[in-house]
């Protein structure tokens, strides 16, 4: 499966955004461990912090000044956040570029990482880091969904819930992207899906 998702994302274009230079650049890793049942890394955000506090998220972080690029704003803040080492991950290409709810433009980076790798969470900014199957994505086994209307169109984001967490908003709108790129999973984000509920 792996070998699968090296050759999609080398013959992947990204359909995101331009990239807008007026706004705030950020950048997320969507960690892959290399296992016989692949899992995304994903972490709950401390409760206390200003954005996105208490919500599921990929490590990652706004671009710093020294920063060469943006895929090295991906694996710094991953390494700050996890403990996970630049040096262990072997960075397969970018997802869509999005926009936050914060008005910060984030560019996903996927990645291939060990599966032996011990996470330590940043405590001033990470409650805790998991692993959800990758394939538990596959059949689209949503909560419910969110409407959210932006720049004239509509999405409708899955919820996703995975024991004690939700997976919602920028994060599983990332996740149906590399669903759909890996399984041709088919999940439609600018369909409804009825029941949704409307988010402004």
């Amino acid at each position: 499966m792996l070998d699968d998702l090296l050759r999609r994302m080398q013959g992947y274009s990204p359909l995101g955004l331009p990239i807008d230079e007026s706004l705030p650049q950020a950048a997320v890793l969507l960690p892959i461990t290399r296992s016989a049942e692949p899992c995304l890394v994903l972490t709950l955000r401390a409760s206390g912090l200003s954005t996105h506090g208490g919500e599921v998220a990929f490590p990652g972080g706004r671009r710093d000044p020294e920063d060469s690029d943006l895929i090295c704003t991906a694996l710094r803040e991953a390494e700050e956040e996890i403990g996970l080492p630049a040096g262990l991950v072997e960075v397969l290409g970018p997802l869509s570029t999005l926009v936050s709810r914060h008005g910060i433009q984030v560019t996903p980076y996927v990645g291939l990482v060990p599966d032996y790798v011990e996470y330590q969470a940043n405590d001033a900014e990470i409650a805790s880091v998991f692993m959800v199957p990758l394939a538990y994505f596959r059949n689209d086994p949503r909560e419910m969904t969110h409407r959210i209307d932006y720049l004239g169109k509509s999405w409708y984001v899955p919820s996703y819930q995975y024991g004690e967490y939700k997976i919602w908003g920028l994060t599983a709108i990332m996740v149906v992207e590399l669903v759909n790129l890996l399984y041709d999973a088919g999940i439609e984000l600018h369909r409804p899906s009825a029941p949704f509920t409307h988010l402004s």
